[in-house]
């Protein structure tokens, strides 16, 4: 990275490592210390939650808001009922509108809790696509819109170039996304003044198409900025834990399970992810990054700590964290750790221990925890388990069991009050 900015924002994306490119430094550097740039990320509602692979655009948002820019949090209600293709070996599963409408309500409550919304100047806006592609009228959009797309140059872009290249299927429905994705931008830049598009880099063709799009049609100059997209550093993708996604919302990810996420950080990417998702200066990010040893359980800790309490508040950290310390250092049953409760009906007839290990989240199937047994790396009370055919009966669930799956990972199971 060569240019030096002048603006805050710009300074920030570069110093902490979250820019990947820009279409244009030195416009956009000159945009953000002239007045309030609005900037805009879209998110797809494809589930009722975004998980940690999205929280990298999220910061984005936050530190623009805190640097004096104004983020614009765009639904994707339209756009979800298309399926972006990018970098997709298949088409998305379509979904219906009550499906996209539950989803966006589920999301919006992370925003919260990161950006402040209002009706001041650098607030925070949601908006959704919806409102203008639901009404679009087809041929007018052909005769209005699309001409100015080169179908030659849509083919170019390594997103749809990778799918052809691979013989595999992109429908016509798929393949509008890019031109639907340019439209937002230009709309947005006609009814918010939205001056730049943020992304992952995978979604560099589509800003460019925007850009292109509203140089032609409105004759107005548009930003776009990417970020890297982040895998950890042993090349897993990032959003991902063994157990499955890592959710945002609560209701689908307890707060203690995602401060364990955080707490069980590699250590090659505690410094990294300082940087991205918490506000504490990069030099101390760096020397925290830089610790060795049994100290760097106290960064991957005080990593834990700041994001769990960006998103779930200082309390659930701080729950987060004594639980913790109580199953790894005094070998308690946390309170807050994830439950299965189950009836006095299905107790009485006794449950299998290879069915409360898949019931709980510790293995995806019952397979997986009869390996899991089978290798030692299961553990009832923190007792090794080495019956897979083990049945528990209601009276040793009296008090609540503790199920471990190696040492990281553990789980309640108690019987309904």
């Amino acid at each position: 990275m060569t240019y030096h900015p002048k603006s805050e924002f710009l300074t920030v994306m570069i110093e902490r490592g979250f820019l990947a490119d820009c279409t244009d430094y030195q416009g956009l550097d000159e945009a953000l210390i002239a007045g309030v740039v609005p900037a805009y990320i879209g998110f797809d509602a494809t589930a009722t939650s975004l998980h940690v692979g999205g929280l990298i655009q999220i910061m984005m948002l936050r530190w623009l808001q805190k640097t004096g820019g104004k983020p614009i949090v765009l639904m994707g209600g339209g756009t979800t009922k298309v399926g972006d293709p990018s970098f997709r070996a298949d088409e998305r599963p379509l979904l219906t509108p009550e499906q996209i409408d539950a989803n966006i309500a589920g999301i919006k409550a992370v925003f919260t809790a990161y950006v402040d919304f209002g009706d001041g100047p650098t607030d925070a806006i949601m908006s959704n696509n919806a409102e203008w592609l639901d009404d679009l009228n087809y041929l007018d959009f052909l005769r209005d819109v699309g001409r100015h797309f080169s179908v030659n140059r849509m083919l170019s872009f390594e997103s749809v170039k990778s799918r052809l290249d691979r013989e595999q299927s992109l429908s016509f429905l798929e393949f509008n996304y890019m031109i639907l994705q340019a439209y937002d931008f230009m709309e947005l830049h006609r009814r918010h003044g939205c001056l730049l598009q943020m992304g992952g880099s995978d979604q560099w063709g589509n800003i460019v198409n925007g850009i292109d799009l509203t140089r032609r049609i409105l004759d107005d100059q548009v930003f776009g900025l990417t970020s890297p997209l982040l895998t950890t550093s042993d090349g897993k993708k990032m959003g991902k834990s063994v157990s499955g996604a890592v959710w945002l919302n609560a209701d689908m990810l307890s707060p203690y399970e995602f401060w364990q996420f955080w707490r069980n950080t590699t250590d090659a990417d505690v410094g990294r992810f300082l940087k991205l998702y918490t506000e504490l200066p990069v030099e101390e990010c760096d020397r925290l990054g830089a610790l060795e040893g049994s100290q760097i359980n106290d960064a991957k800790i005080r990593l834990a700590n700041e994001v769990t309490t960006l998103l779930h508040g200082a309390d659930a950290a701080a729950a987060a964290e004594a639980t913790a310390r109580e199953v790894f250092e005094r070998g308690g049953a946390g309170e807050d750790l994830p439950t299965v409760t189950v009836s006095a009906e299905e107790a009485a007839g006794g449950l299998s221990i290879v069915q409360l290990i898949v019931r709980s989240g510790l293995a995806k199937s019952g397979k997986e925890a009869k390996r899991l047994i089978a290798e030692g790396g299961a553990r009832m009370d923190d007792a090794a388990l080495t019956d897979a055919g083990l049945v528990l009966q209601a009276d040793a669930l009296a008090t609540p069991v503790k199920l471990s799956a190696g040492r990281k990972r553990h789980a309640l199971v108690k019987l309904a009050d």
